[in-house]
């Protein structure tokens, strides 16, 4: 746990002094307050210092016997000149904090950005606090530390201020990663559901439609994945309203298989257990929605989630059922282990004809061939529409969750093609296969609404840990949509 304060002093108590060198050539040490002993040794430090990706980063500075500080840091920060680098620089200091295990520590940032410094320490902090979280839970003996930063800059209070946006979206972040750690005996769609009921007290308005209510409505898709487990399926709604009435809201709509067997087309057992967060494009939209309340931001938006359990029993659907989707269009299921396309169709389907948004954009850890082309760095995007293409890559350059646009096209769509259905649910052929998924989505959108599909299954969880997250979830997607929402959505 961190605790973040923004000063225009050191405290000469912490135990660690961290110096930030942004351009160290005109960095300004004789105002720190230090004692001229150990203002000597960091300027010679600093000088000797060589800051490039061949040498180390980071060098401890020896203090005189007048500081009472255990050690001064010296850390390369150089890069920091946009936000995804500035937190990326925080992320790196808070590893440093952590590695030195003490309690209270100075973070001094040269005040040189070329623009707002208030904003550029702010995103700073950001990333020391995104970095910071870690999911210990069900740990009965923790060994978590709170670690209290000050982080010096000549503008403390607009700082602060800007901090209050970027801790926004930070709490957005970990609602979201600790929605997709849990696990499946204690996250299901029933408790999920629980989870998101809470936004009310943040000023969300929280609509949950159970089966029952589904069946007259026709989702018949989505609920055929979940019919073969014991636990009921549900379809959440999530709206903000931070806009005029009449203004259309931006759609969300997440992908919530609480868990993932594949159903009668039954995983293998190595790796299943990571099926418990194939809910995460839900556990996205879900943090999203948090985080555009806490700002306060100044749109319509309304996530959807589907959620369901894909489980192998006597009342799973099969390989070859027939279902009706909520379109009237028919799908012949040809893998129960492509469930989460049908969970999707139903939810893209009501999302547009109940709020007819602006544009929809889902999310959704949908295929494994995402991960063989793009690999654990990039989530798939796919869109109908190159000015969304373009703003969304651009959000995702901005906050590090990046983005890499694959091919839609009809004849992709001719490989779901079914003799006995409207399509069938995978393609008749190998290869291509988070294409193909992007296809049988695209069927299921209305006209020409403006759409994104992005396909997290290869970014939504790291066993390394990222630059932003430790080992485990990583919560892709909220501070990428976020970004989008804020640049081109919000005036």
């Amino acid at each position: 746990m961190v605790k973040i304060k923004f000063v225009n002093q050191i405290s000469f108590d912490s135990e660690t002094i961290i110096i930030g060198i942004n351009d160290y050539a005109t960095f300004n040490i004789s105002e720190m307050g230090f004692s001229k002993n150990t203002e000597e040794n960091i300027i010679n430090s600093i000088s000797k210092f060589e800051f490039n990706k061949n040498k180390k980063n980071i060098e401890i500075i020896n203090t005189d016997c007048e500081s009472k500080n255990k050690r001064i840091v010296v850390m390369d920060i150089k890069n920091s000149s946009n936000a995804a680098k500035c937190e990326t620089s925080g992320a790196k200091i808070l590893s440093g904090i952590e590695r030195l295990s003490d309690i209270n520590t100075d973070i001094i940032i040269q005040d040189a950005f070329d623009d707002n410094t208030g904003k550029r320490i702010a995103q700073i902090a950001s990333g020391v606090l995104l970095k910071s979280w870690e999911f210990t839970k069900y740990k009965t003996k923790k060994e978590s530390k709170t670690f209290n930063v000050n982080l010096l800059t000549v503008e403390p209070k607009n700082a602060s201020q800007e901090f209050q946006y970027f801790d926004a979206v930070s709490q957005g972040v970990f609602l979201s990663r600790e929605i997709i750690s849990e696990p499946p005996n204690v996250l299901y769609p029933l408790t999920f559901t629980k989870r998101i009921k809470e936004l009310v007290e943040f000023g969300l308005n929280v609509k949950i439609m159970n089966e029952d209510e589904m069946k007259r409505l026709g989702f018949e898709t989505l609920l055929s994945v979940g019919q073969g487990s014991e636990k009921e399926s549900y379809l959440a709604i999530i709206e903000w309203k931070g806009a005029e009435a009449s203004c259309n809201p931006i759609a969300f709509v997440g992908k919530g298989v609480c868990f993932d067997s594949g159903g009668i087309n039954i995983k293998p057992s190595n790796g299943m257990e990571d099926m418990k967060w194939d809910m995460a494009g839900a556990g996205v939209v879900t943090g999203l929605m948090k985080t555009l309340a806490l700002r306060k931001a100044k749109i319509n938006a309304v996530g959807v989630l589907g959620l369901v359990e894909n489980m192998p029993s006597g009342s799973a659907y099969r390989p070859s059922d027939v279902i009706k989707s909520l379109s009237g269009k028919t799908v012949e299921v040809l893998n129960t282990d492509a469930e989460g396309r049908l969970v999707l169709a139903d939810a893209l389907w009501y999302t547009q004809k109940e709020f007819d948004p602006l544009t929809i954009v889902d999310l959704a850890t949908l295929t494994g061939a995402v991960i063989a082309a793009l690999g654990n760095i990039y989530a798939g995007l796919f869109t109908n529409s190159k000015s969304l293409s373009k703003e969304l890559y651009e959000a995702g350059k901005n906050t590090g969750e990046k983005v890499w646009e694959l091919p839609l096209d009809k004849e992709y769509n001719k490989l779901l093609s079914s003799e006995i259905a409207d399509m069938a649910n995978i393609s008749s052929k190998s290869g291509a296969g988070s294409i193909t998924a992007a296809e049988f989505l695209k069927n299921f959108i209305i006209g020409n609404t403006p759409w994104a599909h992005i396909d997290i299954a290869g970014v939504t969880w790291n066993n390394q840990g990222t630059n932003m997250s430790k080992k485990g979830a990583t919560a892709f997607g909220v501070r990428l949509l976020n970004e989008w929402i804020n640049k081109h959505h919000e005036g």
